[in-house]
């Protein structure tokens, strides 16, 4: 007997296909390594999918993002075989797919040593060439535990289910439906490991080739809760050919050299002072002048848009941020109460109830709408040591924080106008390469009960950031369970020069707040109407901003924010004075300029300049002082003899301008 199926080829028109019964997606596409998985009516499975009659076949390819998942949470498996095999004692808990790799946590007697990663990798090599097929088996939840008994947190997941899929990592193994188990099975049909797993995975092990590698081990409390036990986790990397791993190897070497930690010493930027403690970063003078003129030109450019410039304190009576719903919706984020005569004050973490404060300072009518605020404000916020990451992850975050106060018809118009602010904003820092995040509350997890308002509410304000970021023609990704307790947002999402992902700037719909306030505007009626308030933060956190664009530019930032636009460098002594007078009108033009006085010979004044990653450095001798003139040696290496001082002088201003909307 035969069935009908319909396959769809990527690169060309589906067609109709009669294939015997029993024919499985692997006997479909062969042994074509590049096709780890197949989706089938819509659901990606395992190629060892049976097809039947009226079946819409497509093949997920090894190099697609769920190919990749595939890939990598295979090598979860292969990885916790090894593990299990080198250390019998050894408890399991999850191994999902992230980005780039994959990882798999343990209860172990003692941490892992970087031999046992050595040894462990061995062993994973070992079970890639026996080849060993995944092969998918249903169960049931009591057939289950019985099964996985001596696996504490496997039998916690199954009795959690549909719960547990919620938190860290598990969704991969439990969900809302039937249980499964994936045997390890080698050519002479012995089960070699098993796991409580929902799959997908690749057919046999051998697909995973050598495009893998495990990276690094670290502790992790299990489900992603530190008040559950503290496992150890096994990080590795994995992808569609051993090309692939070489390519990723090669972008984490120049990430380690683009690190912003370590070209902030080398530039002298910024420092993080033990004194101080983890996540408080400072500014030294040189990093001083890039938060400045980011500040100068997000002030300006705030100005132009319609915000008024207000400012806040940094802490508050806890009654605030109780009206507010920061307290119990975001206590974990903030810092102990400090206690003043029986008062308890906070720290605070957000900007926005303090606008609210500065809104009901007197009555608003509905013809001052769009009001919109806007300040640097320092913010403290008590994330755990161990995400701290140098600017990219701090506890004192300077927001360019704004909150616009509009009626409910003027919503989407500002958040479109917001968008705008933004990406501009973006490009102008050279970030030209970036798409759109929608992040939605959860409405069944365990993350669910962090979300205030009603359905309606959250469905409206959902509605206008989606319509508004459609209409954009930007990509937007959904983020389901990644919004703010108070309403769902959009954020902005960049690439850097390596290809990178970070998430910079955000705009969020908020409509708790004003009703927790009692905020209201006279309307058009005459009658009080309760305004809409939508944040945002264009730079996100300037520390971010800035860790993030020290990456970016690997420290050679654009002339108009390079903290020093142009040394002068004399080729002897006695030219000192000429230097010093073509600094003094490139000053009086507002340019970052300094004369190199110092005892080092001519051509390790170039190197230091160089190794400073100035934009420009202007020379003079015997030659240039007679013509009136100056020679240009650029960042990258090239030079221009003989400039007339007043046409230099011209080019580097024009040159250091900074972007103008």
């Amino acid at each position: 007997m035969s069935v009908s199926i319909i396959v769809i080829d990527p690169q060309a028109q589906p067609s109709e296909q009669a294939v015997t019964t029993g024919t499985t997606a692997l006997d479909l596409f062969g042994t074509d390594r590049s096709i780890v998985a197949a989706r089938v009516n819509g659901a990606v499975v395992d190629l060892a999918t049976e097809l039947r009659e009226g079946d819409q076949v497509e093949p997920v390819l090894a190099t697609s993002d769920e190919g990749l998942a595939i890939i990598r949470h295979s090598c979860a498996h292969v990885a916790a075989q090894a593990v299990q095999l080198l250390h019998a004692d050894a408890k399991l808990g999850i191994g999902p797919p992230i980005t780039d790799g994959f990882y798999y946590d343990f209860r172990v007697e003692t941490p892992f040593t970087p031999d046992d990663l050595k040894a462990i990798e061995k062993a994973m090599v070992g079970i890639v060439k026996e080849r060993q097929q995944f092969v998918r088996r249903p169960i049931s939840d009591e057939a289950a535990a019985a099964e996985l008994a001596s696996e504490p947190y496997k039998l916690e997941l199954i009795g959690l289910k549909g719960a547990a899929a919620n938190t860290e990592g598990a969704s991969v193994e439990v969900g809302a439906g039937e249980l499964t188990i994936y045997d390890n099975v080698r050519r002479d049909g012995a089960v070699a490991w098993k796991d409580l797993c929902r799959g997908p995975h690749v057919p046999h092990t051998g697909y995973l080739g050598n495009g893998w590698a495990l990276t690094r081990s670290s502790a992790a409390y299990w489900r992603g809760d530190q008040r559950n036990d503290q496992l150890q986790r096994v990080y590795g990397t994995a992808w569609a050919s051993k090309d692939d791993l070489v390519a990723y190897r090669t972008r984490l070497e120049e990430a380690a050299r683009r690190d912003h930690r370590k070209l902030g010493a080398e530039l002298d930027l910024f420092s993080f002072p033990e004194e101080l403690g983890a996540g408080l970063p400072v500014f030294h003078p040189k990093g001083g002048v890039i938060k400045r003129v980011m500040e100068d030109y997000v002030r300006t450019a705030h100005i132009r848009s319609g915000f008024q410039y207000v400012g806040t304190p940094h802490i508050a009576k806890e009654v605030l941020f109780r009206t507010s719903g920061h307290l119990p919706f975001f206590a974990d984020g903030m810092f102990p109460p400090m206690d003043d005569e029986g008062q308890n004050y906070y720290l605070k973490a957000m900007n926005c109830p303090m606008h609210n404060l500065i809104f009901a300072s007197r009555g608003r009518s509905y013809r001052e709408l769009p009001l919109r605020f806007f300040e640097f404000g320092t913010v403290y916020r008590n994330e755990k040591s161990g995400v701290l990451q140098g600017l990219t992850r701090v506890r004192s975050i300077t927001q360019d924080d704004s909150h616009s106060y509009v009626m409910a018809s003027q919503a989407a118009e500002e958040v479109k106008h917001l968008l705008t602010f933004v990406t501009n904003l973006l490009e102008d820092f050279g970030l030209d390469d970036y798409y759109l995040e929608l992040s939605t509350r959860d409405t069944e997890g365990a993350k669910s009960t962090k979300f205030i308002g009603s359905d309606e509410q959250w469905e409206k304000a959902t509605a206008v950031l989606e319509k508004v970021g459609i209409e954009s023609g930007l990509k937007l990704v959904p983020d389901p369970g990644g919004a703010a307790y108070y309403g769902p947002k959009i954020s902005v999402q960049a690439k850097d020069a390596i290809g990178r992902t970070w998430q910079m700037s955000t705009i969020q719909y908020d409509f708790n707040q004003p009703a927790r306030f009692g905020l209201t505007y006279t309307g058009p009626d005459g009658h009080p109407a309760e305004p809409v308030m939508i944040h945002s933060a264009k730079f996100g956190s300037i520390e971010r901003f800035i860790g993030v664009l020290t990456e970016h530019y690997a420290g050679a930032f654009p002339a108009w924010l390079a903290p020093v636009q142009v040394v002068a460098i004399p080729v002897a002594e006695e030219y000192e004075g000429y230097l010093s007078e073509v600094a003094k009108q490139l000053i009086a033009a507002d340019i970052r300029v300094e004369v190199d006085r110092s005892d080092d010979r001519f051509g390790k004044k170039i190197r230091n300049a160089q190794t400073q990653k100035v934009p420009f450095m202007l020379i003079a001798g015997e030659t240039d002082v007679a013509a009136g003139a100056v020679s240009f040696r650029y960042r990258d290496g090239s030079q221009r003899n003989g400039v007339p001082i007043a046409e230099a002088v011209a080019e580097i201003i024009a040159a250091t301008r900074p972007p103008r909307r």
